[in-house]
């Protein structure tokens, strides 16, 4: 069994290990798994629009990838957890990065609504699995 890495990135995820201990991905043998990524930015501030905010969770999440060695075409997994129900824009943002990120590999997907997400602002946040081929 090969033994845990942990890994996170510059900005957000630094302090996010330094103030709250934990790490943005981890990786154990060919297998990443990454913690929830929000639509933040590094100092913590939300784009008001939730398209831009959509794209930005994106963005972080190929952060957190990136740091254990891995990118969207590891990808097979991704869960998604929405606060505000699922209006039009929601769906048509998500399935577009999903095509522009993963356009050779559609991972499976479950997408939950909840109440609430780690910030008030927050209003989606994606967690992905990769396997290093």
């Amino acid at each position: 069994m090969s033994k845990p890495e942990f890994f996170t990135y510059p900005g957000f995820g630094e302090r996010a290990r330094e103030t709250l201990h934990y790490s943005q991905a981890v990786k154990v043998g060919n297998r990443v798994e990454i913690s929830g990524q929000g639509g933040w930015d590094d100092d913590l501030n939300f784009p008001d629009a939730l398209e831009e905010e959509i794209e930005q969770a994106f963005r972080n999440v190929e952060r957190a990838l990136a740091a254990a060695g891995a990118s969207w075409r590891h990808v097979v997994h991704i869960n998604t957890y929405h606060v505000g129900g699922f209006p039009p824009e929601v769906n048509e943002t998500m399935g577009r990065l999903n095509r522009h990120y993963m356009p050779d590999n559609p991972p499976i997907w479950t997408e939950v609504g909840v109440q609430s997400l780690g910030h008030p602002r927050m209003r989606i946040e994606i967690r992905a699995t990769a396997i290093l081929l």
